[in-house]
């Protein structure tokens, strides 16, 4: 299915249901909380190496010149150096979180239709589609600050289809990048207000694993990440034929 059959199939899709997929996620998330305990850990574990870049000026400062780091102002060429290093830092870390959410998804996909196989977490790190992968977190790079120069009002608009990148791209791996970011637009433009309440109520209530000790919030942070793969199943659907096919 190319891109202009799938933004037809998806307006003629009907409209999605709050109660019904908030409901699903809950009882889809019962079968896949373990899976998405790894997917926090794995997805902090490959944010470190970024950090280590991002801080590079810092200790490279603090080696040459250590008493420069004793005043209260972070000295300026150590400040350019990681502001230049911003961007390497959010797209390295936009990728992997990409990449990681798809395969969540992916299993979220086989836990709902009763399938034992292995959890694959790194699925979009392997056979070259990782290529695929950075060419999104860099659309979403853009439209994170496109949305951002919209004096902020942006950014809650593009939260949606954002949300909705990681969902085309375990699931409608046939289209280029660019044609799932437009058909994650289709699908947000669509159901705007009912993604945006279902993306602040499901992080609300992923939040309260704060109430068992702060630790618990580690158990239950991916439950915000479940509806998107009912958002994509009521909204879009899948062929089979595509589901199965590789890059």
């Amino acid at each position: 299915m190319n891109l202009e059959n799938l933004t037809q199939h998806i307006k003629t899709k009907p409209d999605l249901d709050f109660g019904a997929i908030f409901s699903r996620s809950i009882e889809l998330f019962k079968k896949v909380w373990l899976q998405g305990f790894i997917i926090l850990l794995l997805t902090f574990v490959l944010m470190l190496p970024f950090y280590i870049v991002l801080y590079i000026p810092m200790i490279a400062l603090g080696i040459t010149d250590p008493d420069s780091l004793q005043h209260n102002e972070l000295p300026p060429m150590a400040a350019i150096a990681m502001t230049i290093l911003m961007p390497v830092f959010i797209i390295g870390v936009t990728t992997f979180a990409l990449g990681l959410n798809a395969a969540f998804l992916k299993i979220c996909r086989e836990k709902d239709l009763g399938k034992e196989s292995s959890d694959d977490y790194f699925f979009f790190f392997k056979e070259g589609r990782l290529g695929k992968v950075f060419i999104l977190a860099l659309y979403t790079f853009g439209l994170s600050i496109a949305g951002a120069m919209a004096c902020g009002v942006g950014m809650f608009y593009v939260m949606v289809p954002v949300s909705l990148i990681p969902a085309f791209l375990a699931f409608s791996n046939h289209l280029s990048p660019l044609e799932m970011v437009k058909a994650s637009f289709t699908l947000g433009n669509k159901n705007w207000l009912v993604i945006f309440g279902l993306i602040l109520v499901s992080a609300f209530v992923a939040q309260l694993g704060f109430i068992l000790c702060c630790v618990g919030v580690l158990f239950t942070a991916m439950l915000g990440k479940v509806p998107v793969y009912y958002m994509y199943k009521d909204g879009v659907g899948f062929n089979e034929v595509e589901e199965i096919s590789s890059f």
